[in-house]
């Protein structure tokens, strides 16, 4: 993933298509990337580490976006293998988690625990920067689109219906709206 981005002007294509598939985001560019960023979350001992953040600007304002990055690899454990034999720190943290995310119902045990703090250090970010929106981004290099159907359960979880190459929805949290969406990157960059 980091050879994609650092190879391209401004986002990699396939990204600035994808947000490009909603109209508010028509002339987005990033402004700021940041690589290996982490956010601190409420209720954990651990930030939340993206594979990339991005401080974006477009006519409406500023949109933080974190992005997750794979290839073949899973999300990390499900709700229900995070919480097996969970602390009161960790229910706490889960408890942080639905509330920044305004999710509402409790994610389903089969919900992957590492989409949901990703997606709240988004929200958390545009909130610290004052943005408009925030977005996270599955940046997958899988051509065979490995764990979709993960990050589409993900997205049942708000009620929102996803495809890939296309920007979704999610909800909207202290009057920004939260969005998620999967990319494909391009196969050479597997090799690299």
């Amino acid at each position: 993933m980091a050879t994609s981005w650092q190879n391209a002007s401004g986002f990699p294509s396939e990204v600035t298509e994808t947000l490009q598939s909603d109209a508010r985001f028509a002339d987005i560019s990033p402004l700021l990337i940041f690589p290996e960023w982490q956010v601190p979350l409420p209720g954990g001992q651990r930030p939340s580490q993206n594979d990339a953040w991005c401080l974006a600007s477009c006519h409406s304002g500023l949109v933080s976006i974190a992005v997750e990055g794979n290839v073949d690899e899973t999300f990390g454990p499900t709700v229900g293998e995070w919480l097996k034999n969970a602390s009161a720190g960790k229910q706490e943290r889960l408890a942080s988690l639905q509330k920044e995310l305004g999710m509402p119902n409790a994610p389903t045990p089969q919900t992957r625990y590492q989409l949901l703090h990703r997606t709240a250090s988004a929200v958390s970010e545009a909130k610290r920067f004052h943005a408009m929106a925030a977005i996270m981004v599955v940046h997958s290099f899988s051509q065979e689109h490995a764990w979709f159907d993960d990050y589409r359960h993900f997205a049942k979880q708000f009620g929102a219906a996803s495809s890939i190459g296309e920007l979704v929805q999610l909800g909207v949290v202290s009057g920004i709206p939260v969005l998620t969406a999967w990319c494909t990157g391009h196969a050479k960059y597997l090799h690299m």
